[in-house]
């Protein structure tokens, strides 16, 4: 799970495209799933040569003009689009500064606590790039305490999404959920050992429900939704979220939950102790 981004998301991609979508027959001797990559070739009017290059991380610097060309052989959508230029522009980077790594910073600066802290009313806490939860407010804490997700000296909600038993339970779209947060995974990495360990780590312990979608890269992560939760105290809920980048290196996030509707709003007055109606409703 080392360095070759690129070349991966292209062979995640052509072995996820059926042949019949770009006018081939599927036939009953194909040993690999999706489409070969003399296929692919044909349809991007690039050689197998050097797409074989690419695809083993061996060239990290296609053109403009190839790139557009595999995207429209692909049949990628905007979001794949974008996360396909994207590894480009980080290989590049690379290339350039070769010994340049990004750090995992687990630390929260004291104006981002006191922003925390100003959002008393909501459910609202900081993550870094491999989901480690460092810093929540009142209101975080008495949501996610009782799920078990504050379980431990250092909380990460990746990990409880995957390994722990009881996030199926707690989360109604569970699948969803896991599919959005290895797709942060992936938009976050940017060369950093640490997230490549911690990817291998959780391999290990969870198997396929973590490999499969590491190996298949979803990207369409949204910054912002509406996820359901059963909540052991507050009853089933519909919590709206935003998330806010940090201005600055540390690619940490603020991610604040707001209830969807009047029910919610009403359960999580009773869970966080307010008076009822002090919550109100954001979506419908």
């Amino acid at each position: 799970m080392m360095d070759g981004e690129l070349g991966a998301f292209l062979r995640s991609r052509r072995e996820a495209l059926r042949p019949a979508d770009v006018g081939f027959p599927s036939g009953p001797r194909r040993r690999t799933p999706g489409l070969r990559r003399a296929e692919l070739a044909t349809l991007a009017q690039v050689s197998v040569e050097y797409l074989t290059r690419l695809e083993q991380g061996r060239d990290t610097r296609p053109s403009p003009e190839i790139l557009a060309a595999l995207a429209d052989a692909l049949l990628l959508d905007d979001a794949d689009r974008d996360h396909l230029h994207q590894l480009s522009t980080v290989g590049h980077s690379r290339q350039l500064c070769p010994h340049e790594r990004a750090s995992v910073a687990r630390t929260v600066r004291p104006t981002v606590r006191a922003v925390l802290d100003g959002l008393r009313d909501n459910p609202a806490y900081v993550v870094n790039q491999l989901s480690d939860v460092l810093a929540w407010n009142d209101a975080f804490d008495r949501l996610a305490r009782p799920l078990g997700l504050l379980d431990g000296s250092r909380p990460n909600l990746l990990w409880f999404t995957f390994a722990d038993e009881r996030a199926r339970d707690h989360f109604p779209q569970w699948a969803e959920l896991a599919d959005q947060q290895v797709a942060e995974l992936h938009r976050l990495r940017r060369g950093d050992p640490a997230t490549d360990a911690f990817a291998d780590r959780l391999a290990r312990t969870v198997g396929a429900p973590f490999t499969d979608r590491w190996r298949r890269r979803p990207v369409a992560a949204p910054r912002t939704g509406v996820r359901g939760l059963r909540h052991p105290e507050g009853g089933l809920l519909r919590l709206a979220y935003e998330t806010l980048e940090l201005a600055d290196d540390a690619h940490q996030r603020i991610v604040v939950h707001l209830p969807a509707d009047a029910a919610s709003a009403a359960g999580l007055d009773r869970l966080l102790g307010r008076r009822p109606g002090q919550l109100r409703a954001v979506a419908g």
